[in-house]
């Protein structure tokens, strides 16, 4: 799995179909780096592979996006389905939850 990094110019599009995670993050913020770390070793299992994909979103760099999803701590995880976000979720978060949650979406 690939992380991509999404900027104020690629957001729309890159969130508008399917599922995507997307992680909410600055390069300052120390619990960032460790949700960074768990998602680029995180392993999608078999039945996920090119159905979802996982972004991140530097907040310093793209304040607009930030504020429109009404990121107020970092990091922050946003579920997105076709464009629309169905959840939020706040602080680090285990890869094992993760794909509970992206599973969950494709069903």
């Amino acid at each position: 799995m690939t992380v991509e990094h999404f900027d104020e110019a690629s957001f729309a599009a890159a969130v508008a179909q399917g599922v995507v995670l997307v992680d909410f993050w600055a390069t300052w913020c120390g619990p960032c780096k460790m949700q960074g770390a768990i998602l680029d070793k995180m392993v999608l299992p078999p039945e996920l592979e090119g159905k979802v994909r996982v972004g991140k979103v530097d907040i310093d760099k793209a304040p607009t996006i930030a504020a429109q999803f009404r990121v107020q701590s970092i990091p922050t995880l946003v579920l997105f389905k076709d464009g629309s976000p169905v959840e939020t979720m706040v602080g680090v978060q285990r890869a094992e939850v993760l794909i509970g949650k992206l599973t969950q979406s494709i069903a």
